[in-house]
């Protein structure tokens, strides 16, 4: 998929709706604009029903086929994983994890856990599919990922970043003169050094919580999104 993205020309995501995942290039992720995730995570509200498959247990980078490499980030207080290629080219990573990148994703309170006690017993894991327990635990036994909901609060968020960037901008009273200014800052630190002005250019130095908000949150974005 083509996706707009940040400052830059438009990205190609790659994306594989059977084995729920994408791979970016690298830095592609960090340059989606904000349209561009909520469209990725309207594709993943629309494509998690069928169950998780099991991942490969050898990845291979697309680009160099070299083996990748699982490594665990951090997003604020939300951790996540994916696989890197160790040349730099880029790296694959599950929808749960895109979430959790994303800060869409966000884990229960223990009151939140107890009320839910009250009302349901067992719950799919949204990261592996496996079931769990509430009477026994709060977290998945097979893959340890704690309960989690989907934030709304993110694709809100976002929304309102678009329609911000949407509204017609005034054009600065100053801007001839801001423009004169940086012609004539670049002309001088890409002209002739003077003399006593330091070298800078010289030699450097399924049914679990996630799935069920993300039903709704598919519902919510086709108005704004189709």
């Amino acid at each position: 998929m083509t996706m707009d993205a940040h400052l830059s020309a438009p990205v190609g995501v790659d994306l594989c709706a059977s084995c729920h995942g994408f791979w970016f290039d690298k830095y592609e992720s960090l340059k989606l604009s904000a349209g561009s995730t909520l469209k990725l995570i309207k594709l993943i509200g629309e494509h998690t029903a069928a169950g998780k498959p099991q991942p490969s247990s050898k990845p291979q980078c697309p680009r160099c086929a070299v083996p990748l490499v699982l490594t665990n980030d951090m997003q604020r207080s939300t951790r996540f994983r994916y696989f890197r290629c160790q040349k730099g080219h880029g790296r694959f990573i599950g929808y749960f994890d895109f979430l959790r990148e994303k800060n869409f994703i966000r884990a229960l309170s223990q009151e939140q856990i107890r009320e839910l006690r009250r009302n349901v017993q067992i719950l799919n894991c949204s990261n592996c599919a496996a079931p769990i327990d509430l009477t026994k635990t709060s977290a998945c036994e097979h893959c340890g990922s704690p309960l989690s909901m989907l934030d709304m609060s993110q694709p809100q968020e976002l929304l309102k970043e678009l329609e911000q960037a949407a509204q017609p901008k005034p054009i600065s009273p100053s801007l001839p003169y801001d423009l004169a200014m940086a012609k004539r800052d670049m002309e001088r630190m890409f002209g002739p050094r003077q003399p006593g002005e330091p070298d800078l250019w010289g030699a450097p130095s399924s049914p679990g919580l996630v799935e069920a908000g993300l039903s709704a949150l598919v519902r919510w974005l086709k108005t704004d999104l189709d």
